[in-house]
């Protein structure tokens, strides 16, 4: 490949640097999804007369139609032309939109409908992005790119909280999705003359069977997880759902295995290089999204702050990332994923294990400034390490590899939090003080409660760390050799 002068699947030439604006940009609004929703839900719930458990269902949903899409994402790569995926997925995302936007409040299912079919859309379009910039840029400068790619998967789901607080404070709950009504029609235009094919087709034949298993599989583990914090480990549903997850999910890998041509290509699995930065991608997206979803807590519900206060409290760090991914992929094209990662891990380590000691009058400017350090230091794992596995693959797996690592990803965090969520929920309750107390000793009462919370959200954060400690051990398995060329597994 010419970097002068890219050229698509048909030999014609093309802007690359155009293309990559568009994917860049479109995926932002769509990845951002995910999380603009989580400071709205007071709002929501008043607007639409639901539930606290009705209203989660706009991200649990969410998450699991992602979730379910990401494995189908490899067949649809090698199936279909790229430019024509991309601009469905963007024009599934784009209806699903507009049905959130005009949603009738008497009707909270045509706002969760909505939801659902946004999140096909960023199932598609997310791993699209990542299989298209390991296509279109050689192993040597593919740090960079996926850098780039990072700021999307890793700042837009950051700045979601901080900016629904914003927009719900200042406007309507409606805004959330009117703002990128706009934004993905002009994608869908700039796409319709900018993206080309530039992914070899292998026009793989679908197979029902592993869709079938793959939606019930991950979606059934997706959802256990997901009702770990409200329900608790030993509810007979959470329980149930895992159970079937874990089944099925074998036997998808059974049939997968055995096939001769796969739906999803789990061979990837072969190179020890790929496999160990599946792993460490987990691990640290374990640690990175529990404590997102932990810390905020603390800030709303100890600190007595508003969610938009608390999403700002974290707005630093999320910045810290998007500035630094850009760089810490240069720095891997130079040096490789080894060093770059054991440091982001050892700081990812150290800037956790102080929230350990949080206590009701822990100053915000120390909370801004660790989660910063923490953001620092998973820029200098994610995309690297992820970049390095990738780079360990031949070209006709990247796309397989690139929806196994995703889903690996997303089943990762989906554990990690319920893990967090389920023991800061057990602690608390352990340590609550006794109800009689209420009438005989209010203030007492009130203090004793704030400490057994404090003592549940310090239980989360040695979780944290245990995670980060992991992680770190992972990285010196990593090799100390900087990959540039697509050897590795076979297919």
């Amino acid at each position: 490949m010419s970097d002068s002068r890219p050229l698509d699947i048909h030999g014609k030439p093309y802007n690359r640097t155009v293309l990559v604006l568009v994917l860049l940009i479109g995926t932002f609004c769509t990845v951002l999804n995910q999380t603009i929703l989580s400071t709205a839900f007071p709002t929501l719930m008043k607007a639409f007369d639901v539930s606290t458990s009705a209203v989660q269902w706009l991200t649990t949903g969410f998450l699991l139609v992602n979730g379910i899409m990401i494995p189908i994402s490899a067949w649809l790569i090698n199936r279909f032309n790229s430019k024509v995926l991309y601009m469905s997925a963007m024009t599934v995302f784009l209806l699903g939109t507009i049905i959130c936007y005009i949603a009738p409040t008497s009707s909270f299912a045509t706002l969760l409908i909505g939801r659902l079919i946004q999140a096909a859309g960023v199932g598609i379009s997310m791993p699209i992005l990542q299989t298209i910039m390991l296509t279109i840029f050689p192993p040597e400068k593919r740090g960079t790119a996926m850098g780039m790619a990072g700021i999307v998967i890793g700042l837009a789901p950051a700045l979601g909280p901080t900016l629904s607080g914003w927009i719900i404070d200042s406007y309507n709950w409606r805004v959330l999705f009117g703002m990128i009504i706009p934004i993905v029609l002009l994608v869908l235009v700039l796409a319709s003359f900018q993206m080309k094919s530039v992914i070899q087709l292998s026009k793989p034949k679908i197979d029902i069977p592993s869709i079938i298993l793959s939606t019930v599989g991950f979606g059934s583990l997706l959802y256990g997880f997901s009702e770990v914090g409200d329900k608790g480990w030993g509810d007979m549903l959470v329980l149930a759902t895992l159970a079937v997850g874990v089944i099925v999910i074998a036997l998808f890998v059974w049939r997968q295995l055995t096939m001769e041509n796969p739906f999803l290509e789990l061979r990837v699995f072969k190179s020890p290089v790929f496999t160990i930065a599946a792993i460490l991608s987990g691990v640290t997206n374990m640690a990175m999204v529990g404590a997102e979803m932990v810390l905020p807590l603390y800030i709303q519900n100890i600190r007595g702050e508003s969610a938009f206060h608390s999403g700002l409290t974290l707005l630093a760090g999320s910045l810290m990332m998007g500035i630094m991914m850009p760089i810490t992929g240069r720095i891997f094209d130079k040096y490789g994923a080894k060093r770059l990662a054991m440091t982001g891990m050892f700081l990812l380590m150290a800037a956790t294990a102080p929230f350990i000691f949080l206590t009701a009058k822990t100053p915000i400017i120390y909370i801004v400034v660790l989660y910063a350090v923490r953001m620092f230091g998973i820029s200098m794992v994610m995309m690297p390490v992820t970049t390095s596995g990738m780079n360990a693959l031949p070209m006709n797996l990247i796309s397989h590899g690139t929806a196994v690592n995703n889903t690996f990803r997303q089943v990762a965090s989906s554990i990690g939090t319920a893990i967090l969520i389920s023991v800061l929920s057990s602690v608390t309750k352990n340590n609550m003080p006794s109800t009689h107390m209420v009438k005989t000793l209010p203030l007492a009462f009130r203090d004793k409660m704030i400490n057994a919370t404090l003592s549940g959200y310090h239980a989360a954060f040695i979780v944290a760390v245990i995670f980060c400690v992991i992680g770190f051990i992972i990285t010196f398995f990593l090799s100390s050799k900087k990959s540039t060329t697509n050897g590795g597994a076979k297919a």
